[in-house]
């Protein structure tokens, strides 16, 4: 049995999918849900007071968008590690944001399992990027 706990603020700011999002990644118990933001002003003032060790991040929002947010944290808090999260299944969103320091990037289609599986990866050092988009990047390794 592990004694592992992973803490994550998700953001995103359609309220349905925030609390979606938060009621299946609860489930796990691997997966300790320290806040949901509806902003990436939200979020990044969140990242600073509870220090997660994951950041899940929607791509678009407006003001701030997942890629200014992921910038600021990337500056501001290095070992918070993010995951992108859109409807886009585009690779230049997913590319776009590893370049920025993101370490994941899942679909809004993305499986549960694959979900789980993406973050324990990012956890552990790794990047993840979801099959979806995977299957449709250039062969770059």
């Amino acid at each position: 049995m592990s004694s592992i706990s992973i803490s994550i603020i998700l953001v995103d700011d359609h309220k349905l999918v925030r609390q979606l999002w938060v009621d299946l990644l609860q489930k796990n118990p691997l997966f300790k849900i320290l806040a949901d933001c509806e902003s990436g002003a939200e979020a990044i003032q969140k990242t600073k007071e509870l220090n997660p060790d994951i950041l899940i991040v929607d791509i678009n929002m407006s003001p701030t968008n997942g890629f200014a947010v992921t910038t600021e944290i990337v500056k501001n808090h290095p070992s918070v590690k993010i995951i992108g999260l859109s409807v886009n299944n585009h690779p230049k969103y997913a590319m776009r944001m590893l370049e920025l320091g993101a370490k994941g990037y899942f679909t809004k289609t993305s499986s549960f399992k694959e979900i789980t599986k993406g973050i324990l990866e990012v956890y552990n050092g790794n990047n993840y990027i979801c099959e979806e988009v995977k299957k449709l990047m250039p062969d770059v390794d």
